[in-house]
């Protein structure tokens, strides 16, 4: 029972296969690596190019250029960072500069420091992973691209802060008890601006403030006039001033961002002559985006990408200005689909030991143009389209988070395939998904039958 394995000889069920030392040569020899701070980082090379192969740098620029300098006097041609916060972003931008190859690595990666965690082990670390080739370089897109994608950011932010003002506005009115928000959908239209204006002029008059809502509002003359009565306090009035004002305040910041971003975009190279190949009519039903741009977006988005994603169910103007802000219209990069979806976090880990598979959830992943995707897939619920109808079948069977995730990996690999060959979207209907459900389900069945020794019948549809 207890029998004594032959010497050399693997213990069964061990790996049998050998290990590949040309795996650990040294794949970056003039390698440095730097731990990030937020006041000093620290920077460390080979011990046999300088006596001292650590050393310490400050934040400032002339810090980050004398960090440069360095390694380049001392042959060093490409560099290993993490991405920590904003911090790398200066560092990035000078090295760069100066000519030298950065490796922009996940925190995630290298997190597993032996030893007793310090910033000099740390730098020592990424460049011992990084000498032998055991960095992955993270997707940074063009210089062009990172000025899209910083205006469009920051426009977000102020479109987010001007919605912040109207819920403090809704907020105080609710405190004077103006239900104003029980008959209009949005404060911020035409209607409910008016009848703010005219309160903090000093009208009191429910009818009168009444009249001035605009006539395709559904409630009911009666409900306006009695949600426009309440408590006119001081105070309150005050608030709803200041609140008011930071809202114009925040409409002003977003036109002039448009301004800027229409400028940048205007430079950017075109994929297609609109005057070749002209722009078609938009598609009916589809609104513009109350927060879309001022200038003409979806030109423009044709005229770079080559594609009019207007006429795309789910992924509309500003979910197609999202993503290429974030990646580009070029997503050479990314060499398929599979590794584009894979980036996005949108694919299944498949974590696997022993032959089996431990964990299938999608990773989490801090990216934008995969919030664009996700928002996307909900808005095929009531879509009568190709996608809305196997959205909702991914539904049924799945349930709404799961479904979310399919049908975004979905609207992902079709962006994907969009961008690569440049072809239009042609939405096939719902019908045209329900019987190709159909004849794919009477295939399956066929299968089961025959495997039972039977034979499945299809009646005529009269």
């Amino acid at each position: 029972m207890n029998r004594k394995k032959e010497p050399g000889k693997p213990a069964k069920g061990s790996a049998q296969k050998k290990l590949n030392w040309k795996a650990l040569e040294i794949v970056h020899p003039d390698a440095a690596g730097i731990d990030v701070g937020g006041s000093e980082h620290w920077v460390a090379i080979s011990p046999d190019r300088d006596p001292e192969p650590v050393r310490r740098f400050g934040c400032f620029t002339t810090d980050l250029r004398e960090m440069a300098r360095w390694l380049i006097d001392k042959g060093v041609r490409s560099v290993a960072m993490q991405s920590t916060g904003v911090y790398w972003m200066p560092i990035f931008e000078v090295l760069e500069q100066h000519g030298l190859e950065v490796f922009l690595v996940n925190a995630q990666h290298t997190k597993n420091v032996p030893g007793r965690k310090s910033d000099v082990a740390e730098c020592q670390w990424l460049l011992k992973l990084h000498a032998f080739g055991l960095l992955n370089n993270s997707f940074q897109p063009s210089d062009e691209i990172r000025v899209a994608r910083t205006l469009w950011r920051h426009r977000g932010d102020l479109v987010a802060e001007a919605g912040s003002s109207v819920q403090r506005m809704q907020k105080v009115l609710t405190e004077m008890n103006v239900q104003l928000s029980n008959v209009l959908s949005d404060l911020s239209g035409v209607s409910g601006m008016k009848i703010i204006k005219a309160i903090l002029e000093g009208e009191r008059d429910p009818q009168v403030l009444a009249a001035m809502v605009m006539p395709g509002v559904k409630a009911t003359p009666e409900d306006i006039t009695k949600s426009l009565e309440g408590n006119w306090r001081e105070e309150l009035l005050f608030v709803l001033r200041q609140h008011l004002e930071l809202y114009r305040f925040y409409q002003e910041k977003i036109t002039d961002c448009d301004r800027q971003l229409r400028k940048h975009v205007e430079s950017l190279g075109s994929k297609v002559d609109p005057q070749m190949q002209p722009l078609g009519p938009r598609p009916k039903g589809k609104k513009i985006a109350r927060n879309a741009p001022e200038f003409d977006l979806r030109s423009e988005l044709y005229r770079i990408s080559g594609i009019d994603w207007a006429q795309i169910n789910g992924i509309d103007v500003l979910t197609a200005q999202t993503v290429i802000a974030e990646v580009g219209a070029d997503l050479s990069a990314f060499p398929s689909e599979k590794q584009f979806t894979s980036w996005l976090g949108l694919c299944p880990t498949n974590e696997q030991s022993g032959g089996k598979i431990l964990n299938r959830r999608t990773r989490k992943v801090v990216n934008r143009a995969t919030v664009a995707f996700r928002n996307a897939a909900r808005t095929l619920l009531r879509s009568q389209s190709y996608l809305g109808a196997q959205y909702r079948r991914l539904r049924t069977r799945l349930g709404a988070p799961k479904a979310i995730t399919a049908m975004a990996r979905k609207l992902a690999c079709l962006f994907y395939r969009l961008i690569k060959h440049g072809h239009q979207y042609l939405d096939r209907g719902t019908e045209y998904y329900e019987a190709r459900y159909r004849e794919q389900q009477i295939r399956s069945l066929t299968k089961r039958a025959q495997r039972l020794g039977l034979q499945l019948v299809i009646p005529k549809i009269a």
